[in-house]
C-alpha cells in the first residue's frame, strides 16, 4: 500500500474510505488499522448490547473484524459500509450466542401486559443506563429486543437468522419490553426515594 501513499502524496490518515478498503483487500497492515480504528469504537457498542460483559463484546469485535477483513472484498460498494461493517459484526454476535444455545421461552398468558411508565422516566434515563438494563435481559430476550428495536430487522427476518419461529420472536420481544418497563419503574422509584 506504501505505493498509493506516494501515488497520491497522502499520509495514512488523509486516504479516503474507499482506498483504505482498497488497502485492506490488498492486506495492506496499516489500511487495516485505520479501518480498525475508525470503526472499533461504534462496533464495540454493537458487540455489547449481544454479550454478558465486556471481555465477551472485545472477543466477538475480534472475530467480528477477522470476517471484516477476509470478506471485505464482497462489499459492492452499494450503501454504507459501515452498515456492512455492522452487519457482519451483528452477524458475528449472532454465531458466538447460537454456540451457548440459547432458551428461547414461550409467551405466558399474564406476561402480555406490562406497567406503563412515564415518558418523563425515560428521558431521564441515560444511554448507559439504558444499555445496562438491556445487558441484564436474559440472552433470548436481549437478541431479539437488539435485532427488532435497535437492528430494525422484521420478526420474519429474526426466526430465519436464529433458527425459530416468527411467533417466537415476538413472545421474546413482549418479554424484553416487559422486563425493561419493570426495571425502568423501579429504578425510577429507587431515584424517588433517594
Amino acid at each position: 500500500m506504501k505505493h498509493l501513499f506516494h501515488e497520491f502524496n497522502l499520509r495514512p490518515f488523509n486516504l479516503t474510505e474507499f482506498q483504505i478498503i482498497q488497502g485492506c483487500i490488498e492486506g495492506d497492515a496499516s489500511c487495516q488499522r485505520l479501518l480498525f480504528e475508525r470503526y472499533a469504537g461504534k462496533m464495540l457498542v454493537v458487540c455489547l448490547r449481544y454479550a454478558t460483559d465486556h471481555m465477551e463484546a472485545e472477543d466477538i469485535l475480534q472475530n467480528g473484524f477477522i470476517k471484516v477483513f477476509r470478506y471485505i472484498s464482497q462489499f459492492k460498494h452499494e450503501g454504507s459500509f459501515e452498515g456492512w461493517v455492522r452487519r457482519v459484526m451483528v452477524n458475528t454476535a449472532l454465531k458466538h450466542c447460537q454456540k451457548k444455545r440459547i432458551r428461547f421461552d414461550e409467551l405466558h398468558p399474564d406476561m402480555q401486559n406490562g406497567p406503563s411508565i412515564d415518558p418523563y422516566v425515560y428521558s431521564h434515563l441515560g444511554e448507559n443506563d439504558l444499555l445496562h438494563l438491556i445487558r441484564q435481559l436474559p440472552e433470548g430476550y436481549r437478541i431479539v429486543f437488539n435485532l427488532h428495536i435497535i437492528e430494525g430487522y422484521s420478526h420474519e427476518e429474526i426466526a430465519t437468522m436464529l433458527g425459530i419461529k416468527d411467533s417466537t420472536s415476538r413472545s421474546q420481544l413482549v418479554k424484553a419490553r416487559r422486563m425493561l418497563q419493570m426495571a425502568i419503574t423501579s429504578l425510577h422509584k429507587t431515584t424517588i426515594a433517594v
